[in-house]
């Protein structure tokens, strides 16, 4: 079914929704200065062209360390450019649900809005893995905080 939504999905804009987030990368690349957006701007661009299947999981909870600097960074983006992005992903969103037809689309949009607020330190991956890491996440935490007592 996922594969069925993305071929929709990147038929009927989404080509054209990850291509200006490629453009997007490329002049943040430019910049030199927003080099790390600009890698974020590419992340998103892969899954604002095949958003269905996929989620959005904080980077810890895959087992990777957290980048110092990236909650200051992420507040930076949105400040710049999250917040409006973000705001336009959900309207359209919203507009989509207003059809049957296309609530899955409008989903995909909510999401594709989660993932632009606050790219960095988050990680794209497909839905089965974001929920075996977020259980595993959970399992680690309440051990640990049994292991306190």
């Amino acid at each position: 079914m996922a594969f069925v939504g993305n071929l929709l999905w990147f038929v009927f804009g989404g080509f054209w929704l990850g291509l200006l987030w490629c453009v997007a990368g490329l002049a943040c690349f430019v910049t030199v200065v927003l080099i790390p957006f600009g890698f974020a701007c590419f992340r998103i661009a892969r899954f604002a062209a095949f958003p269905f299947g996929k989620d959005l999981v904080p980077a810890e909870m895959l087992g990777e360390k957290r980048v110092f600097g990236t909650g200051l960074l992420n507040v930076v983006w949105v400040v710049l450019f999250g917040f409006w992005l973000a705001l336009a992903h959900a309207l359209y969103g919203v507009v989509l649900c207003c059809g049957i037809f296309t609530i899955p689309w409008g989903i995909a949009c909510f999401n594709i809005s989660k993932a632009s607020f606050a790219p960095l330190g988050n990680r794209i991956v497909t839905k089965e893995m974001a929920k075996v890491a977020r259980e595993q996440y959970a399992k680690a935490k309440l051990d640990a905080a049994f292991a306190k007592k």
